[in-house]
């Protein structure tokens, strides 16, 4: 089965080309384009595509709010920013808002379809010219009060939350541990909710500053 894809940009040209470009992709499939935030999230609510693409200035609604919106409504929808932005606010809201990938306007193609392929794994991709920033910022900066993952999340729960910070996707991460991949979704679930984390994003950031892996 084809992946379902939504192109969100402002500029038709840049929706045209990547339809064109995904289009030779054999498993891939664009369902819609939108040019604007709020038509972005109408679209997502109607086609519930596998993955949005994601520019993260456009008109009526940015998207880092049609993020926000489409995180808290359909969080099985993976979306990824493609953006000409590589300052840290605009990485930092787009993840906090619930993106699980963040990539420049320009890096090559083949990077947007590797990005694809991990997020469907249930990876984080950060394009490699803002990986090391963002992460070093996330060790230095994130509060130091947060109580520690080993205080509060079980043994079976650590185990979990390391294999899937490490980029295990569920079904590597039921496999290595002898569990099925619905036993593993519900203990991401408990762990993000003992945790208090809103997304994946903020689950991987946690494990890099508590020294439980490192990227």
């Amino acid at each position: 089965m084809s992946l379902r894809l939504l192109v969100a940009d402002d500029h038709q040209i840049m929706r045209e080309g990547l339809r064109s470009m995904l289009a030779k992709q054999p498993d891939m499939e664009v369902v819609g384009e939108a040019g604007d935030g709020r038509t972005t999230v109408q679209l997502t609510r109607e086609i519930s595509p596998d993955v949005v693409i994601m520019d993260v200035a456009m008109p009526y609604l940015d998207g880092i709010d049609a993020t926000r919106q489409i995180n808290a409504e359909l969080p099985d929808t993976k979306i990824i920013a493609l953006s000409m932005h590589a300052d840290r606010p605009f990485v930092y809201e787009m993840l906090r808002a619930g993106a699980v990938a963040y990539l420049l306007k320009d890096s090559a193609f083949d990077e947007l379809i590797h990005a694809i392929r991990e997020v469907m794994d249930d990876r984080i991709y950060l394009s490699p010219s803002i990986a090391g920033t963002v992460i070093d910022d996330f060790v230095q900066q994130l509060a130091k009060d947060t109580p520690s993952a080993k205080t509060i999340l079980t043994p079976r729960e650590l185990e979990v939350l390391q294999l899937l910070a490490e980029g295990k996707s569920a079904k590597e991460a039921a496999f290595q541990l002898r569990l099925s991949v619905k036993t593993i979704e519900t203990h991401r679930r408990q762990i993000m909710k003992k945790l208090d984390l809103p997304s994946m994003a903020a689950l991987i950031k946690y494990a890099v500053r508590e020294g439980l892996t490192s990227l």
